[in-house]
């Protein structure tokens, strides 16, 4: 799946909280700052959780983030689990509908909807397209309609992640003069979407990214198969007098720690650059598990 050159991908993220509750604030203060002098980092707050998400283009970038918040804002603060940032796509073509009825006494809550959704092409993003008459569902329910469906590509059927890529088409609906409103269209549509997701075989995407490691000839063999048991797909090369480059694309879900593992195995000999190249559909074999043990960063 290409991505936008243009705009470098946030392909790691962390919950990060102030270890006191009296300084909150300050880290929210700290980070918007932080913000606003680094275009390639980005803060939210989690709707569950309520913790802060920081998500960045890479382990070092976020560590650089965490160091700058140590060595500026003194506050005290807990950091998590760093993650990898998946995404969510659809394989196949799918229809769904799904009636939302509630009675409160005499007045209820009323909306059914009918979904198509598809694949739509690598990079094209989401795309909704009404295939119904005003006379079919009045325009008054579309906005509680779209609101529904952006909730889900926000968090997707599988883990939680993004949807994207998506083409939507909404081919029936129904309402009721008394008992129909924006909110019910709004969960109609949330549960419809979750459930055409579900039969057209969402995947998860994770980033590959591109690895060059330049060693010597003598660590060469280790560090390719350190690499082959990361998932990568490697390539090597000779590259004058006893270096040799090994390129590979691997999951960047492997390679959390990896300057670490290179340094040990080399003897701090080798150096490697990584940058992303694409995303892929995660594997399914229960024999090439996508999800090693995940790596903390430093509280």
């Amino acid at each position: 799946m290409p991505h936008d050159v243009s705009t470098p991908p946030l392909l790691v993220d962390v919950a990060i909280e102030a270890k006191s509750k009296a300084d909150h604030e300050k880290l929210v203060a700290a980070l918007a700052r932080l913000a606003a002098d680094d275009e390639a980092l980005a803060v939210s707050v989690d709707r569950v959780s309520g913790q802060i998400i920081l998500k960045g283009t890479s382990e070092n970038h976020i560590e650089s983030v965490i160091d700058a918040l140590n060595r500026t804002s003194g506050i005290a603060i807990g950091v998590g689990v760093l993650q990898v940032a998946f995404l969510e796509h659809p394989t196949q073509r799918a229809e769904a509908e799904h009636i939302h009825k509630r009675i409160y006494g005499p007045k209820g809550d009323f909306a059914a909807i009918k979904l198509a959704i598809e694949p739509n092409e690598l990079g094209k993003g989401y795309q909704l397209e009404r295939k119904i008459g005003v006379d079919a569902l009045p325009n008054e329910y579309m906005p509680g309609i779209e609101k529904g469906l952006e909730s889900v590509l926000a968090c997707g059927v599988i883990a939680g992640y993004p949807v994207v890529d998506v083409k939507v088409q909404l081919i029936d609906g129904k309402y009721h003069d008394v008992d129909s409103s924006p909110l019910a269209f709004e969960i109609a549509a949330s549960a419809v979407f979750r459930k055409a997701l579900q039969i057209a075989e969402s995947v998860l995407l994770e980033p590959i990214m591109k690895v060059e490691v330049m060693t010597p000839a003598s660590y060469a063999a280790s560090i390719a198969e350190d690499l082959k048991l990361r998932r990568g797909k490697n390539n090597s090369r000779a590259v004058g007098g006893d270096t040799i480059a090994i390129d590979s694309t691997v999951p960047l879900i492997t390679m959390f720690g990896y300057a670490n593992s290179l340094r040990a195995m080399s003897q701090g000999l080798a150096t490697h650059t990584m940058r992303f190249d694409h995303y892929a559909a995660t594997p399914r074999s229960d024999d090439d598990p996508p999800f090693p043990p995940a790596i903390g960063l430093r509280a």
